[in-house]
């Protein structure tokens, strides 16, 4: 539905026809590490994210899943190869 409080004229899922079903029906702001995020979006009361409500519990256990200025990196683990296998292909 399309949100009456905070972000009006915006799509919110937590919009419902008694109002908004959202912790107290109030999305809080973005946090310092979402600065640079394509989901920010300023309204007039200042800058939300259009993903999520509560942009803090999204960073409280590391980056943001959401995040789109940050590129997540894979750890690659490195094979353990045997040397008594690597000496015999060598010998090949």
């Amino acid at each position: 539905m399309i949100c009456q409080t905070i972000r009006k004229g915006s799509e919110c899922a937590f919009m419902t026809a008694k109002g908004c079903n959202y912790n107290g029906g109030v999305c809080h702001e973005i946090v310092d590490a979402c600065q640079g995020c394509g989901r920010a979006t300023q309204i007039e009361a200042g800058w939300y994210c259009s993903a999520c409500p509560e942009p803090s519990t999204k960073w409280k256990r590391g980056n943001c899943n959401l995040a789109t200025h940050i590129a997540a990196t894979v750890a690659t683990a490195k094979a353990k190869v045997n040397p008594l296998k690597a000496s015999k292909r060598g010998m090949k």
